[in-house]
């Protein structure tokens, strides 16, 4: 289970192909809406909150240490229903409902968890604008 405490504060909201984007850039998160609600939380690797699944820290992490927590994480699992890779290669679980993106900090990558509703997990890259998925 995910937690997030989010305090109100002042946000911009704006129409991104038929998908609302409520940035809340002082916390370090983007909140992806469509009509059915939320579809999805992009944590930024510098700025946002540490999140923890099974007491691993998945914001702002070394990419190539969370995949081989996940590859390990999925050998307890039935086979080929944890695992999946978006376009760019990066991995996600469909069981947490998260995509491990990356975000630039320096001449580093730093991991840019994208959280995703249960429903959006069908087809994870479609479903979310494709800045979700950019490395910035």
């Amino acid at each position: 289970m995910f937690l997030l405490d989010i305090q109100r504060s002042p946000h911009v909201i704006r129409d991104v192909r038929s998908v609302v984007e409520a940035a809340l850039g002082a916390l370090g998160l983007k909140l992806y809406f469509a009509a059915e609600g939320l579809r999805g939380v992009s944590i930024d690797a510098r700025l946002g909150p540490q999140v923890h699944a099974d007491e691993a820290a998945l914001v702002g992490q070394v990419p190539s240490e969370l995949e081989q927590w996940l590859f390990a994480r999925a050998e307890s699992r039935e086979p080929f229903t944890e695992l999946f890779y978006l376009p760019g290669a990066e991995p996600g679980s469909l069981t947490l409902g998260v995509a491990l993106c990356v975000q630039r900090a320096g001449d580093q990558l730093l991991t840019r968890p994208v959280f995703l509703a249960a429903d959006v997990m069908d087809d994870v890259y479609h479903r979310l604008p494709r800045e979700a998925w950019a490395i910035f």
